[in-house]
């Protein structure tokens, strides 16, 4: 830059609180931190974990901590006067959230100066709720989304005010996708907090995809589904519940899957042993899955193909 150029104008810091607890929104917090004055950083309350069972911080909380932000861990919103008036008493300009895990009530939405800011996962109106990468995966979506969302009542139904649209890598399992677009959400995120002012939201329609909670029952390899579907859905429940099937009574979990070439309908019925090489090839109701690493319950992960000869697998057994 030469002397005679003028200087950018710095962007406003904000005062902000944020709203998060998991792991995954440990970077938007910092990322605030960096560029905002972030008075008040909001998350679940402590919940047992490890075998003690010991009540332990999120992962939001425990960074916000080692940084000497204040923490608020509200049981409930509603109804919950004190936490109200400590939000008006910070004179925030916009609070944001990010997988904070609770449906905000009307009241508190009104607080902050601009209201409340979302980051979304998900090209919405399509897969609104609390596991839309994951969803977006198993239903073998080829393209995705993350946005930058107005927070209303509603469950993810607030006008959107930036989004960033890209391909879904063919071998892209729920946890790297999910972290490529919240990196890319945070500078969406940034942005938007520059512009406050200039905000022009689009309005969604009222119609959209619902992404429940996964269960554990959600990761269960069903072999009458497609090869392709059976993929999809193991990337997508992956790093949890993660893929597994039962054999001979006992849970064999699936820790590493590809798609086998052709996927054509296989002479086999679905759930049939195909193949013993250097993997497991497995029939399902159209093509064939490829079974790389398992873990039998119990016990350690291991080769698909060790696993299968311990078992005393052959061609032609049927898995289940």
């Amino acid at each position: 830059m030469t002397e005679t150029e003028p200087k950018s104008p710095q962007p406003p810091r904000r005062r902000v609180a944020f709203f998060g607890s998991p792991a995954w929104a440990v970077p938007v917090l910092q990322a605030l931190h960096q560029k905002h004055e972030v008075v008040l950083v909001v998350t679940q309350p402590d919940k047992p974990a490890g075998r003690g069972l010991h009540l332990t911080p999120c992962p939001v909380a425990q960074w916000a901590a080692s940084q000497g932000l204040r923490v608020e861990k509200p049981a409930k919103l509603r109804k919950n006067p004190l936490f109200m008036e400590l939000l008006r008493e910070l004179k925030l300009d916009v609070a944001v959230t990010a997988a904070y895990g609770k449906i905000l009530p009307a009241e508190l939405l009104e607080i902050p100066r601009f209201g409340f800011l979302n980051l979304h996962p998900s090209d919405l109106p399509k897969y609104r709720g609390p596991a839309p990468v994951q969803w977006t995966l198993i239903q073998g979506e080829l393209e995705t989304a993350v946005c930058i969302m107005q927070t209303d009542a509603g469950m993810d139904t607030g006008p959107v005010v930036a989004r960033w649209r890209t391909t879904i890598e063919p071998d892209e399992t729920a946890l790297e996708l999910s972290n490529r677009l919240r990196d890319k959400g945070i500078e969406l995120l940034l942005q938007a907090l520059a512009d406050l002012e200039r905000l022009q939201p689009i309005p969604q329609p009222a119609q959209g995809t619902h992404a429940p909670m996964l269960q554990k029952d959600d990761g269960k390899v069903v072999w009458e589904r497609t090869a392709v579907a059976i993929y999809n859905r193991h990337r997508g429940v992956q790093p949890w519940p993660g893929s597994w099937f039962v054999h001979q009574g006992k849970r064999v979990k699936v820790l590493r899957m590809r798609l086998a070439e052709p996927a054509t309908r296989p002479l086999h019925p679905p759930g049939t042993v195909v193949c013993i090489a250097d993997d497991l090839l497995v029939a399902t109701a159209e093509g064939q899955v490829s079974l790389l690493e398992l873990q039998p319950e119990g016990k350690k992960p291991m080769p698909a193909a060790d696993w299968a000869r311990g078992a005393r697998l052959r061609e032609g057994d049927r898995l289940g």
